[in-house]
């Protein structure tokens, strides 16, 4: 028998058995050990219990069921790239890595292997340009976004001029905490202000003389980009040395309430930005918390629910549900392909009645998602500790960045990649 007439026996043999199966993957890359484990516990249970409440409500999405496969990465990037090559295999629909370096490593993989990514507010920022990363989304926000977010909330603060202030970037020492680097200079450039690096070493604990150095300095004002120990650890030095808290503002992965407990009073009123808002009373816990945590089907505790983590978690699985919805709506066909599920994801329009009718009212901004732009609105909120009430207050409503200097730094790095990897930019 020729090759070609077994590759088709065997393409229609795994085509009918994918059919037979009739069943959604979505794999959760977590990480409930280690350094970083208080941020990544928390994003799980909520990515999870949203998957399992669609189960227990609704059957799943479009009558088909979801699977979900957790693999523990530890947030170490070798482990991650494991955990991937483990359970593509099962069909897995989409991916969240939770962690830029995951993320990189990922990108030619999952993008040979025809499987899309998401990368919510994380990895690397150039894939908002979807005409050269195909099958990366990285909606509703991106690191740069973030960077002039934070420039724009403090030129509000300062009457429009920033000139002749300093702010400093603490920042880990990773793919991730290099980020908004480039983002800063530029902004530094456009208004005037002095901006000063200090790295921090994974996993974070370690910062004595990176704060030693701020007192010495004395700058207006401290962003950070951190995670896990490192967040915790910074709002105490901070607190240690005097630091304004309310000039000390980290990114929406240095904002979760295991970063500013552990201080206590000492965090009162420390910053960060928000990509989704919080709300306890959302009508959406009350789903989960009977058809899921009373069930006995949580994946955690119950402990997370409406936290900050718990919350983005949850506003990721709705992201990604909502995605496979509108690839099922696209093709026809409820039992879909990720590369179906790419084309949900390219096609998606979230709006404020859309998340009302979810249950999560504003828990996100409205926005949609095109070929060109796989990044969303960009846009951000602050909050504020407030330490006595132990729960964080939004100070603005959203904030959007200044396209102007990120467009171009985004066409800049993602073309420079289309060079490096060969890629011949267009939509699919």
């Amino acid at each position: 028998m020729k090759l070609k007439q077994l590759a088709a026996m065997a393409l229609t043999a795994t085509l009918a058995a994918g059919v037979a199966s009739a069943e959604l993957v979505i794999p959760d890359l977590s990480y409930r050990t280690g350094p970083y484990a208080a941020g990544g516990t928390p994003f799980s249970d909520g990515y999870q219990d949203y998957f399992n409440m669609l189960n227990a409500r609704d059957g799943g999405i479009g009558g088909e069921s979801i699977r979900i496969v957790e693999c523990e990465t530890g947030y170490n990037t070798e482990k991650g790239v494991e955990c991937y090559e483990a359970t593509k295999g099962e069909g897995a629909l989409i991916y969240q890595p939770l962690s830029t370096g995951i993320t990189y490593q990922l990108i030619p993989k999952a993008t040979a292997d025809g499987i899309p990514l998401h990368t919510m507010g994380y990895g690397r920022t150039s894939a908002a340009n979807g005409e050269v990363f195909n099958w990366v989304f990285n909606y509703p926000a991106n690191y740069w976004d973030a960077a002039s977010v934070m420039v724009n909330y403090l030129l509000e603060e300062n009457g429009g001029d920033l000139s002749g202030k300093k702010i400093a970037l603490i920042y880990h020492n990773s793919a991730y905490g290099k980020e908004p680097i480039r983002t800063l200079e530029e902004l530094s450039a456009m208004h005037g202000f002095e901006f000063t690096q200090l790295a921090v070493d994974h996993p974070g604990q370690e910062q004595k003389s990176q704060w030693l150095q701020i007192r010495r300095e004395r700058p207006d004002y401290v962003l950070m980009w951190g995670w896990g120990v490192m967040n915790q650890v910074a709002v105490q030095e901070a607190a240690n040395i005097g630091f304004p808290m309310e000039n000390f503002i980290g990114n929406w992965w240095a904002g979760a309430e295991h970063d500013v407990t552990p201080a206590g009073a000492a965090a009162n009123g420390y910053k960060s930005l928000n990509m989704n808002r919080i709300d306890a009373n959302l009508p959406v816990f009350d789903d989960i918390r009977t058809l899921v945590h009373d069930a006995g089907n949580a994946a955690g505790d119950g402990s997370n629910m409406g936290s900050v983590l718990y919350t983005r978690g949850m506003y990721a699985a709705m992201l990604a549900a909502e995605a496979i919805a509108k690839a099922q709506e696209i093709h026809g066909v409820s039992a879909v392909t990720p590369a179906m599920v790419r084309d949900g994801m390219e096609a998606l329009e979230i709006t404020d009645a859309r998340m009302e009718e979810l249950g999560m009212a504003r828990v996100g901004p409205a926005f949609s998602v095109s070929c060109q732009n796989h990044g969303g609105s960009g846009l951000g909120i602050v909050q504020q500790w407030d330490a006595s009430a132990g729960n964080w207050v939004a100070l603005t409503d959203y904030i959007a960045p200044d396209m102007s200097v990120i467009q171009p730094l985004v066409a800049e790095d993602s073309a420079a990649f289309a060079a490096e990897a060969g890629i011949e930019p267009g939509c699919l």
